[in-house]
Order: C-alpha cells, then sequence, then structure tokens
C-alpha cells in the first residue's frame, strides 16, 4: 500500500521558516517525480514546486520562486519544502504527491498558517 505522509506545518509568523517532510512508503521512491500543491480556502489547488527523479531538475512557481526549496532524498524516501519568508498568502494546505506515467498518489495535507 502506497503512502504519502507530511510533517513539519504549523502556525508562524510573517517572514518565518519552515520545512515540510513527506515520506513515501510502498512505492519504489527513485522512480517517481515528486512535488508539492497546496490549497487555499476558497482556491483551487496549484503545484507550487517539483522534483525529478534523480533531484537534477526542479520546478517552482512564480508566487515561491527564490523562497521556497524543494529537494529529495532517495535513500530515506523523503522529499522537502523549506519555505523561508513566509507570507500570509503562502497560508494553505499543504500537499506532496508521487507521480510517474499513468500512476500518480498523494499525501493527506498539512496546514501552514502565516499570521501577519
Amino acid at each position: 500500500q502506497v503512502q504519502l505522509v507530511e510533517s513539519g506545518g504549523g502556525l508562524v509568523q510573517a517572514g518565518d521558516s519552515l520545512r515540510l517532510s513527506c515520506v513515501a512508503s510502498g512505492l519504489p521512491f527513485s522512480n517517481y517525480a515528486m512535488g508539492w500543491f497546496r490549497q487555499a480556502p476558497g482556491k483551487e489547488r496549484e503545484l507550487i514546486g517539483a522534483i525529478i527523479r534523480g533531484g537534477g531538475s526542479v520546478y517552482y512557481a512564480d508566487s515561491v520562486k527564490g523562497r521556497f526549496t524543494i529537494s529529495r532524498d532517495n535513500d530515506k524516501n523523503t522529499v522537502y519544502l523549506q519555505m523561508n519568508s513566509l507570507k500570509p498568502e503562502d497560508t494553505a494546505v499543504y500537499y506532496c504527491k508521487a507521480w510517474r506515467v499513468q500512476r500518480d498518489y498523494w499525501g493527506q495535507g498539512t496546514q501552514v498558517t502565516v499570521s501577519s
């Protein structure tokens, strides 16, 4: 059974940092691209960062570029999202996703709330 478990969310103040982790089990982690999405109340879920299998190529949404960093440790089956200079508009539920051709899996999400 495939599981993706996020952790590291919480309530912080504007300008603070958080690091989210997503631990995967039940799948060959190094064969999957990994991404972080977020969904704010009343808004659609959006992709904010992605990293390919080997970690050599990453993508960031413009809204987080320069503030967030995605990384992965294939030995630990874990993908990370380092979030710096957090803003109130970063408040959302953050989800990790694993995908490859014709297969994708989601975590349950972790809440990040940034107060002004």
